[in-house]
């Protein structure tokens, strides 16, 4: 593969969809989520929380939130584990993937691609390695809004699930053409559409 007839174009397309998605869809989204949320939950509008980007670098991932209350911060839980916490509003864009749209601010900025690994905590990406160490591979890459392992196999609540998943985006690690990039886009908005999210 020539890096370079990959990674510009993919940068490129990365900035300009971003600002589309920001100017046409988050101008007006966000503070409409941000009123169902304070007048749901009394809730802030977005959720932080650390996550390990390329070449194994920490930044902060922004979603709309879907959960009450605060996340424990050194108590690495699964999505399982805090089902629970989320609210009426949070199930509704959880499933149609709405949660996920500040990610676009972080794709703007350089911490993320539109398609990538997706990105994990420290805790869970050590686990894996564990069990599958060309999975380290995987932070040679900036994670993703969506990924292969993302539309082949889904949302994973248990550890044994995120092992199931990552071998799709290892599939994906040795297969870096823009085209694969387009095609697992194409999938998302399919899935999107479709409320196949969690």
């Amino acid at each position: 593969m020539n890096k370079k007839r990959y990674i510009f174009p993919k940068r490129f397309f990365d900035i300009l969809f971003s600002l589309m998605v920001l100017v046409l869809i988050l101008s007006w989204l966000t503070p409409l989520v941000a009123i169902i949320i304070w007048l749901e939950s009394r809730e802030n509008t977005f959720f932080k929380q650390e996550r390990i980007g390329k070449n194994g670098k920490p930044f902060n991932i922004f979603k709309f939130k879907s959960m009450k209350g605060v996340c424990p911060v050194n108590d690495p839980l699964l999505s399982k584990d805090e089902e629970a916490r989320i609210t009426k509003f949070g199930h509704f864009i959880r499933k149609y993937r709405i949660d996920e749209f500040p990610q676009f601010y972080n794709v703007l900025i350089g911490d993320m691609s539109i398609v990538g690994p997706r990105p994990e905590r420290q805790f869970f990406l050590d686990e894996m390695v564990k069990y599958i160490p060309k999975y380290k591979q995987m932070q040679l890459l900036k994670p993703g809004i969506t990924s292969l392992g993302q539309i082949r196999y889904g949302y994973a609540d248990t550890l044994e699930q995120m092992l199931k998943r990552a071998k799709y985006d290892l599939i994906y690690l040795d297969n870096l053409t823009f085209w694969t990039d387009i095609k697992v886009i194409i999938s998302t908005i399919k899935i999107v559409f479709q409320g196949k999210g969690k």
